[in-house]
């Protein structure tokens, strides 16, 4: 059973996020003949508040 997980800020829409799931579904079961309903995958989203890049919080960041 593939498991997959996704971690991601938030700020991305419901339709994104849905797109994003069947994308990496599809991916795994083209790439590797996984059973459809073998296949679970996941996001784990967290807020810029918790995620730092090169010391810098990045919701204090003015670069996307």
């Amino acid at each position: 059973m593939p498991l997959v997980e996704v971690h991601l800020l938030e700020g991305r829409t419901d339709e994104q996020k849905e797109a994003l799931l069947k994308a990496i579904t599809t991916a795994v079961h083209e790439s590797i003949d996984a059973p459809l309903p073998t296949i679970r995958v996941w996001i784990n989203e967290f807020s810029p508040k918790h995620y730092m890049i090169a010391g810098e919080l990045k919701s204090r960041m003015t670069e996307p």
